[in-house]
Order: structure tokens, then C-alpha cells, then sequence
């Protein structure tokens, strides 16, 4: 009687699950539903964009006025929506929702939203592993988002923060769990996504199992241990094939940080733009950057560089994760990077955010 009773209990779950799928499985169908909208801001006079965050791309505007704003329309069931004031700078904060047909009351002055459970759910989220300062990160934002990814298995909830996915789990890892067919994995916007990460290293890319607490412990170790050695010399070309060393850019009396990216790495993008900063602030001060890509190939590694405006001397020998660097100094992870001075002396390695700026203005006083 007891087995009967939990078979019968599994067939509810299954039955459940699957009918959430289909209702999932109804975005890329292409069903429409309509959406409504309705804002307040302090920002009067300021144009407010509604973005389709799987393409990127403003579907509407509008301009605040007594301090409201309101969209309304007709868009694919469970397109994920982003409110923001610039459209064009992807660090701008984005107020997210899903367009489940029901109507969405969000407060632009402090981030919070009204509506479905689904999406007062995403709203806490999406505040508290993107919305709070980058100091926390990854203790709460790391534990916020694991917490996320466990808890919403089986609802839509992780496809609209797929990329804090990826900061936190990792590239391999993250896919290890979409190969497990959670509910999200079937949003368009996680198969797009999925679609990235796969291409990484194309062909050489292998997905291997999910890392113990001990083996990321000895990763560590083994990279912290680079830290107060001299530099291991290594060569690759640049974008014109031109082969170098990274011996002709460190101990010759300069700063020299070496970051460590790749034009398909999410998280190397999104950190870009405060290492340029970094750049322009510190490169007259004694400080140069080279750039080691773990690209596959030499098209979106350009393309890559030029997008996101990084002046610095860039090398690749475009063979992914087999590249040369992550042997010689374990880089397992991106981004990644060392802080090399001018004698050739390893000082610092995984400096991002504030954290950059603060040492480099501690050593480049």
C-alpha cells in the first residue's frame, strides 16, 4: 500500500513537471500574451526603455512624467523583460520580470516590482545578486545565487539571471547542470545562452565533472602560490600573428598586469570596462596591460577587442582552454590575471572591481 502511495505521489510530481515544461516550451512556440506596465520614478523628464533581454533590444520607450511611466503591448509568453534608463550600457541596473500576462507594478526609486509570485520572486533576486554593491560578491551574491539556482530548479526563475550562473558556477559546471534539463534550461534565452558556451573553445571545449570543495580548495592553493615568485615566461602571437614573450613587456621597470579573458566569457566582458578604466587611470602612472585571450579563434577574438575598446598589447595562441597559460599558471577560471612589478615579481593575482583600482593605487603612488 505504501509503495502504491509513492508511486502514485511520483506520477502527480512527474505529470506537474512536465505540464510546467509545456507551458515553458510555449515561448518558442511563439504564443503572444499582452503585457502592462505601470512605473513610478523620481527621475521626471528621463527616458525609460523596456528591453527584450534575449535580444538586447529596446521593444519600447517612454519619458517619466510626474513621476510615472507605463507600458503596454503584446509579446511571446515568458520573454523576459528588462526595465532600465540606458538601454545602450549592459552595467545599467535592469528591473526584470517575465511576461506571464499578468500585471507588472515595478518602483524604479528602490528596485522593487509587483506581480505574479514568479515575478516578485525574480525582482528579490535579481536585487540582491545584482542590485547590491560589488563587495559582497561572492560571499551573499555567490550564496544568493546558489540558493537561487537550487530552490527555482523547476521554474522559469534562473533563465533571467543565466549569466550570474555563469560567474558563479563556472562555465563547465553551469553546463553539467543543464545537462541534468532543469525547467529553465528549456527558456530560449538559457538555449541561447547554452549556445555560447558550448562554442567556447570550438571543439576542444570538454565538460568535465563539477569540481569537489577540496579540489577548488587545492586550485586555489596552487594559484596563490604564484603570488611573491618571479614571472614564468611564455610565448604567443597577437592579433597579426606576430609572435612575442611576455618577457618583452615585464622587468623592464614598468607595472605589468596580465589579464587573463576570452571574447565568449561573460564575466570578462562585463569586468572589461572597469579594467580600461583602470587603464586610462593608472597607464601614465607606470602601468601596462597584456591581455591573454583563451579564445578558439581569431575572429570574435578581434572583434572582441575592438567592441570593447582595449588599447593594450593582446596575445592568444587561440587554443581555448588547452592554451598554453592555463598549465604554466593554472588558470582554470576567467577572468583571471596578475599583477607583475617592474622587477618581474608576481604581487597580486585576481584583482576585479574596486579591488583592481585599490591596489593599483596603492602601488602606483
Amino acid at each position: 500500500m505504501i509503495k502504491l502511495i509513492i508511486a502514485v505521489c511520483a506520477f502527480a510530481l512527474c505529470v506537474s513537471t512536465q505540464a510546467q515544461r509545456l507551458r515553458i516550451g510555449e515561448h518558442s512556440s511563439g504564443m503572444q500574451v499582452k503585457y502592462t506596465v505601470k512605473g513610478v520614478s523620481n527621475e521626471n523628464g528621463k527616458m525609460v526603455y523596456l528591453e527584450d533581454r534575449l535580444t538586447s533590444k529596446a521593444v519600447d520607450s517612454t519619458i517619466v512624467a510626474k513621476g510615472k511611466f507605463a507600458f503596454k503591448g503584446q509579446a511571446d509568453k515568458d520573454a523576459i523583460f528588462g526595465i532600465t534608463y540606458d538601454q545602450k550600457d549592459w552595467r545599467s541596473w535592469r528591473m526584470l520580470f517575465f511576461n506571464d500576462g499578468k500585471t507588472v507594478s515595478v518602483n524604479m526609486n528602490d528596485s522593487t516590482l509587483k506581480g505574479s509570485p514568479l515575478n516578485e520572486r525574480l525582482a528579490y533576486y535579481n536585487k540582491e545578486i545584482t542590485g547590491l554593491p560589488s563587495s559582497y560578491y561572492p560571499g551573499h551574491k555567490g550564496k544568493m545565487t546558489k540558493k537561487m539556482f537550487d530552490e527555482e530548479r523547476e521554474t522559469l526563475l534562473p533563465a533571467a539571471l543565466i549569466v550570474e550562473g555563469q560567474r558563479c558556477f563556472g562555465t563547465k559546471e553551469l553546463i553539467r547542470m543543464l545537462e541534468e534539463k532543469p525547467a529553465y534550461a528549456e527558456h530560449p534565452k538559457v538555449k541561447e545562452y547554452e549556445k555560447t558556451l558550448r562554442w567556447m573553445n570550438t571543439g576542444n571545449y570538454v565538460v568535465k565533472s563539477a569540481k569537489s570543495e577540496e579540489q577548488k580548495a587545492a586550485d586555489k592553493k596552487a594559484k596563490d602560490t604564484y603570488v611573491g615568485q618571479q614571472f614564468t615566461d611564455f610565448e604567443m602571437v597577437d592579433t597579426l600573428g606576430n609572435a612575442h614573450k611576455l618577457s618583452e613587456y615585464v622587468g623592464n621597470g614598468r607595472w605589468v598586469f596580465v589579464d587573463f579573458w576570452a571574447s565568449w566569457c561573460g564575466p570578462c566582458r562585463r569586468e572589461m570596462p572597469n579594467v580600461v578604466a583602470a587603464y586610462e587611470k593608472f597607464h601614465g602612472k607606470g602601468l601596462d596591460i597584456v591581455g591573454v585571450s583563451l579564445d578558439g579563434q581569431r575572429a570574435p577574438w578581434v572583434e572582441a577587442i575592438e567592441k570593447l575598446k582595449m588599447p593594450w598589447t593582446q596575445l592568444s595562441d587561440l587554443k581555448g582552454w588547452e592554451s598554453l597559460v592555463t598549465k604554466v599558471y593554472k588558470v582554470n577560471a576567467i577572468p583571471d590575471n596578475l599583477l607583475i612589478d617592474p622587477q618581474g615579481k608576481i604581487v597580486a593575482r585576481g584583482l576585479h572591481e574596486e579591488g583592481l583600482h585599490a591596489k593599483l593605487a596603492e602601488v602606483l603612488k
